[in-house]
């Protein structure tokens, strides 16, 4: 469970920077449109990156865990409203929403947060 916790955080840390950097692709100038299309990259960048920092000190961090559980829980449903409203590519919502729904089930579960060092252990 904890190296399917870091591949999805991963995967949703590359999906938000494949974004950002596709953003001039689709958007020919500086729009409000493309700064929303990126902004949400780099929402969803951050939200990859919280979710490894919870899977390796979540354990010893209850601030991160909840945030990182926050995190996951408002994007899920920012993503799925957006898609609705914006009647996006029902198999890319459906992977966007499935990665974050994923993490948000994972982030909930203590199995993925790494163990607690132990010191002076060889």
């Amino acid at each position: 469970m904890k190296t399917t916790y870091r591949l999805v955080a991963w995967a949703i840390l590359a999906l938000g920077a494949v974004q950002v950097a596709s953003t001039p692709k689709f958007f020919h100038g500086l729009t409000t449109s493309a700064l929303y299309f990126a902004s949400n990259g780099i929402a969803l960048v951050l939200t990859g990156a919280l979710n490894l920092l919870n899977g390796t000190y979540g354990r010893e961090a209850k601030g991160l865990r909840w945030a990182s559980r926050a995190a996951n829980v408002v994007m899920t449903g920012l993503i799925a409203l957006e898609g609705v409203v914006d009647h996006a590519d029902a198999i890319a919502l459906i992977l966007v929403v499935g990665l974050l729904t994923g993490a948000t089930a994972l982030s909930l579960t203590p199995v993925v947060l790494a163990p607690r060092s132990v010191s002076g252990a060889a």
